[in-house]
């Protein structure tokens, strides 16, 4: 093989790689790995604390989990009882604001 043969080679492969690795990161950023909605846990809201700390509302099978998440530890805060399936979900345009109010209803509850 000549010089010239073997940089084709050397390119192409790098080519290919770049290809598969492009089309990973696109097939992960664009969520097309997710897998069905009958996930058991789900995450129906999250306040930022700090640099690395937030409280978050978790859904899981039939409670709601309040929980303080740091870089070093899950913490429970409060368990709620599971939502009524009669109720209407919240709102797109305001899931920041009822995840507020449900975390001052519970602050005040204590």
């Amino acid at each position: 093989m000549h010089e010239a043969d073997v940089l084709r080679l050397v390119v192409s492969l790098t080519f290919i790689v770049m290809l598969i690795l492009a089309g990973a990161w696109l097939t992960r950023r664009a969520g097309w790995l997710r897998t069905g909605g009958n996930q058991s846990i789900r995450v129906l809201g999250s306040q930022s604390l700090g640099a690395k700390a937030y409280v978050a509302l978790v859904e899981v099978e039939d409670a709601r989990l309040v929980l303080g998440i740091t870089s070093g530890q899950i913490s429970l805060l409060h368990t709620l009882p599971p939502a009524d399936p009669g109720a209407s979900p919240p709102q797109a345009g305001a899931p920041a604001r009822g995840f507020a109010a449900m975390l001052g209803n519970v602050m005040k509850g204590r």
